[in-house]
């Protein structure tokens, strides 16, 4: 790949293109890049598709075969292409509701249809000023750099990269419309267990993401703001929870005395590599000794119902509540609700608006949440730093 130079922001519009942390100018986009991860859509693409996940790591297809089984249970379909295909119509409709003509395409990183498909598209069309936004609303090699990368990668083997810009809608994981889900999940979950003769000191809540390696999430975010333990990931996730908490309490006042922690899943590397902990089916196996009767598993680091939560959630912490004895629940996720549908209509406004900072809406005090990453962010250990679009170059 071509090297870019230190303190710039390769492959921005001009707008984004200084470097400020958060874009005040208002953009005249094209289009809106919805971009997925991706997910296999029969038992032929379950290995071709984890062959994409894990490329350049050499796995062997028998051990990725350990992960198959998860997507072969489920007829090889993973669901995430078939909500981003909802998500996608869904937010065509809200766009067009709030009196704003873009169009918008759709291009996962894994599988079909791939981003060097769906940019190409939207340039032949005369798309060329296209604001990205990425399925994953927290801080992280994975949830964000990887997608900036992928981005500059496209742009570059395509050959477009002197003609189209992708920037990149800011992490929204203390978006209103995005946490509400949680809110209202986790309130109903506890008034479910009060309402079956569970007392609140015997409920437990448990704020679930995907664990990522811990050298990874020290890196996570700005790097000239000390986050504390886990980096940003940590962070953003322990400071959603606790707003969701304090909001419920507020409503439900026998939560005052229902425990919550943030736990992980999905673990996929190597027992020797440190990872983020504690993993969500050990803590459940813990809670009787604690005393507890019920816990609500809270998908705090996902967007939609996809593989992670049915499988890791909805299989295996449901069986692990089943074995320790407690009742079990597992809350919602935004998916398409049209709070989080509009939730997405107002951040691609902040874009088109140029607005502040200051005006934007979110339930945390944290710093960050910006459209243009910072230096050296969200690094990725094993691999370095590799050109990547809406961010400055480290």
């Amino acid at each position: 790949m071509t090297a870019i130079e230190p303190n710039v922001v390769p492959f921005a519009s001009p707008a984004a293109a200084s470097g400020a942390p958060f874009v005040t100018t208002p953009v005249a986009y094209d289009a809106i890049l919805l971009a997925g991860f991706g997910g296999p859509e029969g038992q032929e693409d379950v290995i071709p598709f984890l062959r994409n996940v894990t490329r350049g790591r050499g796995i062997p297809d028998e051990r990725l075969e350990e992960v198959a089984h998860h997507y072969r249970h489920f007829g090889g379909v993973s669901p995430i292409n078939g909500q981003n295909r909802v998500l996608k119509e869904a937010l065509e409709q809200a766009l067009v509701a709030r009196g704003i003509e873009l169009p918008v395409y759709w291009g996962n990183r894994n599988w079909a249809p791939y981003l060097e498909e769906v940019v190409p598209e939207a340039a032949r069309n005369g798309h060329t000023t296209l604001l990205a936004f990425a399925t994953s609303a927290y801080s992280s090699f994975s949830s964000c750099r990887q997608y900036r990368e992928d981005f500059a990668r496209v742009l570059e083997e395509t050959g477009l990269g002197e003609t189209v810009t992708i920037d990149k809608i800011r992490p929204f994981y203390d978006h209103p419309g995005f946490v509400e889900a949680f809110e209202s999940g986790v309130r109903e979950a506890i008034e479910g267990f009060l309402t079956q003769g569970i007392a609140a000191p015997d409920i437990q809540i448990l704020f679930s993401t995907h664990s990522i390696p811990t050298a990874d999430a020290e890196r996570s975010g700005a790097r000239d703001i000390d986050w504390g333990e886990g980096g940003a990931y940590a962070a953003q996730h322990l400071a959603v929870a606790a707003w969701v908490m304090d909001r419920v309490r507020q409503s439900v006042p026998a939560a005052a005395d229902v425990a919550w922690e943030l736990v992980y899943q999905s673990r996929s590397g190597p027992a020797s590599q440190p990872w983020l902990e504690p993993d969500v089916c050990d803590v459940i196996g813990e809670l009787p000794a604690r005393g507890r009767r019920a816990v609500a598993v809270v998908p705090v680091g996902f967007m939609s119902d996809h593989m992670e939560v049915l499988w890791d959630l909805d299989t295996e912490a449901a069986e692990a509540a089943e074995d320790a004895g407690l009742a079990f629940t597992r809350t919602p996720t935004p998916g398409v609700l049209p709070t989080f549908v509009e939730g997405i209509v107002d951040l691609i406004e902040e874009r088109l608006q140029g607005r502040p900072n200051e005006e934007r809406a979110h339930v945390t005090s944290l710093p960050g949440g910006f459209d243009v990453c910072r230096p050296g962010c969200c690094e990725n250990v094993r691999a370095g730093f590799k050109p990547a679009a809406a961010g400055v170059a480290p």
